[in-house]
């Protein structure tokens, strides 16, 4: 799940003449529909993978369960919780996140070389050949290299959509604007989850060709883009000629940022810790949610008993609810704070797991061969949307907003590589493991993720200072104020320079 970066100016002047533009708002919904890429395959996966057509044609063994499970036959196993238990089809999921992951640590290097629109406009067209090859697959190994490719795509706009959006947007409106590459995921699962109740219906069991296959709109959208000049389209981009000093600025920050050589080594420096712990520990946590469930819903759906049609429908129902929630966070993260809402976000997400477990547990049992009467299916239904909506003003947007914030500009790019590395690792780690542990664990995974969510929202409240409102270049007077942060980031301590070298100070849009 994603959000953005933000650019502070090298000068620390946070505002300037000009406001919202036409052009800068269809620039920024360009560059956010990148996260389209993500959402969209996010929700189509889980669902093309509870078509039976899909299943018969690629993955005949979890076909044969399902079907023994309905029949209530075949013991072991062959319950409702190990349906779509099978290591292939977990790879099909999840191997996208794999890729994603190896090229958004190459993306760093590349962004730096080529700039924010050529990386974004190399994955997209990568991302445009797996949604091909995926469409007209014809065995599992072509449909894995789709999702590989997919996946490479997924992983350049996840580093560099954000960091594009955070340099188009004015500086007042830069956490708004920001939000929109999160916004534009959930605007892609929905669309999926939509297609896939569409396509699902189609005669003659080929729909799954057209959801997959349909993963290339986004991208061909993006792709038609064209390049501009920095200075002449800063005039357009703010709507005025008024843009001596914010060019200027962005001159100094752009050489400063190309005169770090060594962001690498220089990231695990003791006096940036507070900020490497978060780019780390916030996307794995952000994963360990259990977010998993909604690439998964039209699946678990099927295990609480709804047909193939209801499961997708209720997959649409969800995702509708993944979407106007995180409108929520759009509009009131700079007024409440990241701390309020993913304290409040981790206690709504951890009771609704408990709920979850307890729902499955009493009806379904630890065997998983009685059947979920529908009301209590229909329970289900509305506990995962309650689960989801913590989620989407929570933990989804500042899960990526908050370790992008923190960073500081000479280790910029090393810190957006890792938050998006960690993030596609978990991704991947989550999404492949989550079908054979719902096997062996039955309801009690439910209360696994409960117990994570408490964990991590403990680490919230003891652990993350509050950064609303704080500009960025003085991010490091937050972390001298911490109670436990404190003793890394103090004055004199590690004072030596990070390894620059002179730049030229060009800017490379």
């Amino acid at each position: 799940m994603a959000g953005g970066a933000l650019l502070a100016s090298a000068g620390g002047r946070q505002d300037y003449p000009g406001g919202l533009t036409l052009f800068v708002a269809m620039a920024c919904l360009v560059a956010a529909t990148g996260g389209l890429l993500f959402g969209y395959d996010i929700g189509v996966s889980g669902g093309v993978t509870s078509m039976d057509p899909f299943l018969a044609r690629f993955f005949p063994s979890v076909r044969r369960k399902q079907a023994a499970a309905r029949r209530g036959a075949g013991g072991g196993n062959q319950n409702q919780y190990c349906m779509f238990d099978s290591q292939l089809l977990t790879t099909f999921t999840s191997s996208i996140f794999l890729s994603a992951l190896v090229a958004s640590l190459l993306a760093a290097t590349f962004t730096r070389v080529a700039g924010r629109k050529w990386a974004m406009f190399a994955g997209w067209l990568t991302f445009l050949a797996g949604s091909a090859l995926n469409g007209a697959a014809e065995n599992v190994m072509m449909l894995i290299v789709g999702r590989v490719l997919l996946g490479v795509g997924v992983g350049v706009a996840s580093q560099s959509a954000p960091l594009y959006l955070s340099e188009m947007a004015p500086a007042r409106m830069r956490g708004m604007l920001n939000n929109g590459f999160n916004l534009m995921i959930t605007v892609g699962i929905l669309l999926a989850t939509l297609v896939n109740y569409g396509t699902e219906k189609i005669a003659g069991g080929w729909g799954w060709r057209l959801s997959l296959g349909l993963a290339a709109v986004p991208a061909t959208v993006i792709v038609r883009g064209r390049p501009e000049e920095a200075k002449r389209m800063l005039r357009g981009v703010r709507g005025t000629d008024d843009v001596a000093d914010e060019y200027g600025d962005l001159v100094e920050a752009s050489a400063a940022s190309k005169a770090v050589t060594r962001p690498w080594r220089d990231i695990l420096r003791r006096r940036y810790r507070p900020q490497l712990v978060m780019a780390v520990a916030i996307p794995m946590c952000q994963q360990l949610t259990g977010i998993v469930l909604q690439t998964y819903a039209p699946v678990l759906f099927k295990t609480t008993g709804f047909g193939g049609s209801a499961s997708l429908m209720s997959a649409v129902i969800t995702g509708l609810v993944n979407l106007l929630a995180t409108f929520v966070s759009v509009f009131t993260v700079d007024r409440l704070g990241r701390r309020a809402l993913l304290l409040q976000g981790g206690i709504q997400m951890l009771v609704s797991m408990v709920a979850m477990g307890a729902l499955m547990g009493a009806k379904l049992g630890f065997s998983g061969t009685a059947a979920m009467p529908a009301r209590y299916a229909a329970a289900t239904v509305v506990v995962m949307c309650v689960y989801i909506a913590g989620f989407s003003w929570s933990w989804g947007p500042l899960g990526w907003l908050v370790p992008s914030e923190v960073m500081p500009l000479e280790v910029r790019p090393a810190g957006q590589s890792i938050t998006v590395a960690v993030n596609m690792l978990m991704n991947f780690v989550v999404a492949q493991a989550f079908l054979p542990l719902f096997c062996r664990l039955r309801f009690a995974l439910f209360f696994v993720f409960a117990g994570l969510l408490a964990a991590m929202t403990l680490f919230v409240a003891l652990f993350l200072p509050e950064t609303k409102g704080v500009p960025i270049e003085d991010m490091a007077a937050v972390w001298k104020a911490h109670w436990y942060w404190r003793r890394f980031v103090t004055d004199g301590e590690d004072s030596d320079s990070v390894d620059t070298e002179m730049g030229d100070g060009d800017i490379k849009s």
